[in-house]
């Protein structure tokens, strides 16, 4: 059996409906079973609650083999360590008691950055928490996600431009969610691995935010640039959305962490990249989102 915490996510589903797919057998924690596929509320077994819930993650993981291990974002969180370690620690104690074999984990490159990295330092937490139970472990290991620039369809779409407060000529590592939800599903699928390893899934591509500018005025056929926005500027931004202060400063300390190279080991390393470039996710996904 197979347990997918967050499996509405954007992870979370893709890595669900592959597995439904391959007529693995799925069981999922949904708050909501209301908001799961049809074919997921037909065909997976569901758990209704919070992963947070120590109940919920014993009925959860009770026959479980394999587990995929997201936590899910909490914009209002006051801490980031307890956001991620209030849903691990629970999780831990439940794999140890149910005797689960494995599990996959989602979290970011660069565990051996020496300065703070906003939630990224808090998924490092996570990965220990997991490790320490001894169970068998892949932290697969993102750096910036391509679908974040989602979030920005309206502005590149009316003003030709996208913001972030990374360094504009410094190269960021990235990844597309489905190159993810692969190879969690792999993993998950898999009943041969133990032991406790990092798996970095992050694509070819070798651009700054320049550099993506650019893919993205000759996919979209019209200019597109990049902006930088000061720290001050973003974090304000951020909590005018109604996010808490110490999430809107974790996503200021996660850019300076990015700008500062935290990817760059791992990225370079790398000897088998995900098969998505950011090129090709212009094409099929940001094209259609601006111009739609």
């Amino acid at each position: 059996m197979i347990v997918i915490t967050a499996p509405t996510g954007q992870i979370g589903h893709q890595v669900l409906d592959t597995l439904l797919d391959a007529g693995q057998p799925v069981r999922v924690i949904a708050r909501d079973p209301a908001r799961l596929a049809p074919k997921a509320r037909e065909r997976a077994e569901i758990v209704q609650g919070s992963h947070r819930d120590p109940e919920v993650l014993t009925e959860a993981f009770e026959g479980a083999d394999s587990v995929l291990w997201l936590v899910p974002p909490n914009p209002g969180a006051d801490d980031l360590d307890d956001h991620y370690l209030g849903f691990t620690r629970p999780a831990c104690a439940a794999v140890e008691a149910q005797g689960v074999k494995r599990v996959v984990g989602v979290t970011s490159l660069g565990r051996g950055y020496r300065g703070h990295a906003g939630q990224l330092s808090s998924a490092f937490a996570m990965d220990a928490a997991i490790e320490g139970t001894g169970v068998g472990y892949r932290a697969l290991a993102m750096p910036y996600f391509m679908e974040n620039l989602l979030h920005q369809v309206r502005t590149i779409r009316g003003e030709g431009v996208f913001l972030m407060p990374n360094t504009a000529d410094r190269t960021l590592a990235v990844v597309a969610t489905r190159d993810i939800a692969a190879a969690a599903a792999r993993l998950l699928a898999d009943g041969s691995w133990d032991g406790q390893d990092t798996v970095p899934v992050v694509s070819p591509d070798t651009l700054s935010p320049h550099g993506m500018a650019q893919v993205m005025s000759e996919v979209l056929e019209r200019p597109v640039r990049y902006q930088q926005v000061g720290n001050d500027a973003h974090r304000a931004t951020m909590t005018g959305y109604g996010m808490s202060d110490a999430w809107a400063q974790g996503l200021v300390d996660m850019g300076i962490a990015q700008s500062n190279g935290i990817y760059d080991v791992e990225q370079q390393a790398l000897t088998t990249p995900a098969p998505t470039t950011f090129r090709q996710w212009c094409q099929e996904v940001l094209r259609p989102a601006v111009l739609g």
